[in-house]
């Protein structure tokens, strides 16, 4: 349940209503604390309004809504444009809120990396993404150390898909079975999360 729009007060009485309701049911809730800037689910917000997780309020939404996970904002956004500079993470806030919450899974939204080789691609076979750079894979296997469980990384599916679509149409335009190309495109998507499971998420050969 994302209610991050919410003013805190609301976040918590709307986020406690649903987990009470799915802790009933035996399902796991994740809420969002803290504003992402980019669009998500038709919900935007404009860099200017986005705002970091302050450490003891994570601390007191978790106490107050009993919530299984919480996503976090550390600098990520959503989107294929999420730094217009240098990539910045506050690592600082993150290593705070978990001391206060140890051992207490953390999450990041927005935390594609927009792989330059994949932007390339799409532009090279007709896209139009030029400009795009997301979170070092560096910078989100730190973050994976420091008590975050849950990496969100959409961006980088979609662009691993486009770009193998626009790829084999490009070479084979008298296919127009979508077996033809979603067959390389799921491939694709496979190799993507193969690569940050090993090499990114911290999470190889766990449950």
């Amino acid at each position: 349940i994302d209610g991050s729009k919410h003013p805190f007060e609301e976040n918590i009485r709307i986020t406690k209503e649903v987990v009470d309701y799915a802790h009933e049911k035996g399902v796991v809730v994740e809420a969002e604390l803290g504003r992402l800037a980019g669009t998500e689910d038709a919900v935007s917000v404009a860099e200017r309004d986005a705002t970091f997780t302050d450490p003891d309020q994570a601390v007191e939404f978790v106490e107050r809504t009993g919530v299984d996970s919480l996503a976090i904002a550390i600098g990520t956004s959503h989107g294929a444009f999420k730094f217009k500079g240098d990539p910045m993470l506050d690592f600082e806030r993150l290593e705070k809120i978990t001391n206060l919450l140890p051992g207490y899974p953390l999450v990041l939204h927005g935390a594609s990396t927009v792989l330059p080789e994949f932007v390339d691609l799409c532009n090279e076979y007709g896209g139009d993404v030029a400009g795009a750079k997301g979170v070092p894979e560096e910078m989100l296997l730190k973050a994976s150390k420091f008590g975050v469980c849950k990496i969100n990384i959409d961006t980088d599916l979609r662009l691993a898909m486009t770009a193998s679509i626009r790829k084999h149409l490009h070479e084979h335009p008298e296919d127009f079975d979508p077996r033809k190309y979603l067959g390389p495109a799921r491939e694709a998507i496979k190799n993507m999360v193969q690569h940050k499971i090993r090499n990114v998420l911290n999470c190889s050969g766990k449950q």
